[in-house]
């Protein structure tokens, strides 16, 4: 089934973009929840007086993603963890206690939109990425310590 996005949907496409998807996937995920429009001669039409406002939107997104980005790259993130052995977490510190955290110092993001390359695992400095915006990505560290 050809579609146009209405959002952004990650492994799909950016908003305004004609794809073909499957007909379950389009009819029970992307309709129902607003992300996307059949690419008919009508829709299309509509889209295309519509994508005005969508490239303001999508300018107004990246500024403030490039707002979010620099009070990120500011931020010194410390967490706290149990410890045991050598520095050995009891547990890991996830994308989730990443996002809790980020809560908490007033970031409000999605935990998908936090990429580790593995759990960490050891006290210690890592690093990790965040990708706000598709073209906006912030590359910060994280500081594991003894709770």
């Amino acid at each position: 089934m050809k579609i146009i996005l209405k959002e952004d949907v990650s492994n799909l496409g950016f908003i305004g973009d004609t794809v073909n998807v499957a007909d379950g996937y389009a009819r029970n995920y992307l309709f129902p929840k607003n992300l996307a429009a059949v690419a008919n001669p009508r829709n299309i039409k509509v889209f295309e007086h519509e994508k005005r406002i969508i490239v303001e939107k999508i300018k107004k997104l990246k500024t403030s993603a490039d707002d979010m980005a620099s009070k990120l790259t500011a931020l010194n993130i410390v967490l706290k963890a149990k410890v045991g052995e050598e520095g050995k977490l009891f547990g890991a510190i996830t994308n989730k206690d990443i996002v809790e955290y980020l809560a908490e110092a007033g970031f409000e993001l999605d935990k998908r939109k936090v990429i580790l390359e593995n759990p960490i695992k050891r006290t210690g400095e890592h690093s990790f990425k965040i990708k706000i915006h598709p073209e906006v990505s912030v590359a910060l560290k994280v500081h594991v310590e003894e709770a």
